[in-house]
């Protein structure tokens, strides 16, 4: 259950049954003070202004209508019309017994782009925000009822695959094994690029392998293949350890689309969207002109006949909208890339390939930096690798778990190290606001206090243990909650709004929306720790049985939540 959408629906109704224009919200609110109730309805003002009528007095009129009987204990009008509601405990307590999650009764399609990394090289630091931020928005959706469907729009075409098969063909030739010449795919491509810049033959060898692959040739492909199934092994090791759900067949490539190319550019020609100039194809879109007035241009093929990225999205977002029928397709980009995106998705409606009840979106994000504020780099100016970055912060976090507990065996060690180490990268991510810059700082990633990953996770373990103690099992224990204490009914308030923040994270794509909510649950839990003793022996039964099911509630939420971050809990840590 949602409250707040509860609340809102019956003040609604009684705005209607006033004969308030509906354009005029409720516009409910969870009150930031508890002298001020628990929930705000602050419509009364906007509808005054409207009516040319006193905000009080119609705030009064409304509070007459609306029907909150077993909902709100007491209801208030302060201030200007500022309506105050305070929420009766037991309705709250009996709230809290429903399931958590009531997923939606008409489920959209979501098409998500994310990940998308270029297989000619290993996977950096530059592919992280992507992946696990359109993997974050995946398991929301999903968690909502939505037919979420992901895309690994991968990089596996292009002139720079022409200089790989010509290094992986010459590899071969001197007697290497594939695997073996494909064992660290940066240093293989760093060879290639050698090789392309210092001999003219090579190079021309290379520009020649394009024009063969482009054209089907069977030997070309071959060699293609293999490369590409190194690579595509290498990243998917690598989602396995960051847990994100990207499979091999949600793979959807820049190849995938080639026989496509030709009929976009020569579709966009007939519908005089695209136009030759200086020998090229060129969409100029007026829709973003610039400050001067001129048109943007987006080239869809190159003088010479090849194509451009542009073209390849062009045909993505055509198959997206036609085949596999989106309600909604999100995009999970850099924000550097926002023009052409603008661009892709103006020519995809201008062409007619997305209809105009499909929501195109670009959920840009920033640069994760060193604490030089500088993008992120090894420490000898190198690009990071990502898998050198995961490996680091497991052994960082297995030296921390070490020092925390002696009690544990070396295996749980580990395994709780992978868990702290991956989920602290992920959440230190993840909790700043996507659209901007980041400092990646381990110290602070990896703090047991604070708004980090490893706080909540031993949040959880520390409600697993209080089962422990008391030799019960957290997932099997059930009881009556009795809301008392202040402490008791700010906690249930704070679980209560659950999916509010899940729906406002699956409209808005702001994950750290949902992370600032679960670091406040853990310090609103932590301070009903302290204020509402649970074992102690002066404790009656009931109480201590309710605050055992608050204590349950509270690490389901927890639980459930992190697991929408793809962030693993532990019983022990």
């Amino acid at each position: 259950m949602s409250i707040k959408n509860l609340l809102n629906s019956r003040f609604q109704t009684a705005m209607q049954q006033l004969e308030i224009p509906s354009e005029c919200s409720p516009l409910l609110n969870q009150s930031n003070k508890p002298e001020f109730g628990d929930y705000q309805a602050n419509g009364a003002m906007g509808a005054a202004k409207k009516l040319k009528t006193n905000p009080r007095e119609l705030a009064q009129k409304i509070l007459e209508q609306v029907d909150l009987e077993g909902i709100a204990s007491k209801t208030e009008i302060a201030g200007p019309g500022f309506i105050n509601i305070t929420i009766c405990n037991d309705f709250l307590a009996n709230a809290l017994t429903e399931p958590a999650n009531q997923p939606t009764s008409n489920p959209q399609t979501v098409v998500i782009d994310y990940s998308g990394p270029n297989l000619a090289k290993e996977m950096h630091v530059g592919h992280l925000r992507s992946t696990i931020i359109g993997d974050a928005i995946a398991r929301i959706l999903e968690y909502q009822g939505q037919k979420v469907i992901r895309q690994n729009h991968m990089g596996d075409w292009g002139t720079q695959f022409g200089m790989l098969i010509g290094e992986l063909e010459l590899q071969l030739s001197q007697g290497e094994q594939a695997e073996l010449a494909l064992g660290d795919l940066e240093i293989f491509y760093q060879q290639s690029k050698k090789h392309f810049d210092a001999d003219p033959a090579f190079a021309d060898k290379a520009r020649a392998n394009v024009v063969k692959l482009q054209s089907g040739d069977k030997d070309c492909l071959k060699l293609w293949e293999q490369f590409i199934s190194v690579s595509i092994a290498h990243n998917t090791e690598i989602y396995k350890q960051l847990n994100v759900g990207l499979k091999s067949e949600h793979i959807k490539p820049e190849s995938a689309y080639n026989k496509d190319l030709s009929a976009i550019v020569e579709d966009l020609s007939d519908q005089q969207l695209a136009i030759e100039s200086d020998g090229a194809k060129v969409v100029f879109l007026e829709e973003l002109a610039d400050k001067n007035g001129d048109p943007s241009p987006m080239i869809v093929q190159k003088s010479g006949g090849g194509f451009l990225y542009a073209t390849t999205d062009l045909a993505a977002i055509r198959y997206r909208a036609s085949q596999l029928k989106a309600d909604r397709i999100l995009y999970f980009i850099d924000a550097r890339q926002s023009l052409h995106m603008k661009q892709v998705f103006v020519t995809g409606k201008n062409a007619g390939y997305v209809g105009d009840a499909i929501s195109l979106e670009h959920h840009a994000f920033g640069t994760m930096m060193g604490k030089d504020g500088k993008p992120f780099k090894t420490r000898t100016g190198g690009t990071v690798k990502l898998a050198d970055l995961l490996k680091e912060a497991m052994e960082r976090a297995e030296k921390l778990v070490r020092q925390k507990n002696n009690d544990l065996d070396d295996q749980e060690i580990k395994e709780i190290a992978r868990k702290v180490g991956i989920g602290a990268v992920k959440y230190a991510d993840l909790c700043k606001t996507r659209t901007n810059d980041y400092i990646f700082d381990w110290d602070s990633m990896l703090s047991f206090e604070g708004n980090t990953a490893p706080y909540l996770q031993y949040a959880y373990t520390r409600i697993y243990s209080i089962f422990r103690k008391a030799d019960i099992y957290l997932d099997e224990f059930t009881a009556k909650i009795i809301i008392s204490q202040q402490q008791e009914k700010q906690l249930a308030l704070k679980l209560m709004q659950f999916n509010d923040v899940v729906e406002q994270v699956a409209a808005e794509c702001y994950p750290h929306t949902l992370c600032n909510y679960l670091y406040e649950l853990s310090s609103l839990f932590m301070s009903f720790y302290e204020h509402c003793p649970i074992l102690k022996s002066d404790v009656p039964p009931e109480t201590a049985k309710s605050r055992l099911q608050l204590s349950v509630s509270s690490a389901a939420i927890l639980k459930q939540g992190l697991d929408l971050l793809g962030i693993e809990v532990m019983e022990k840590m």
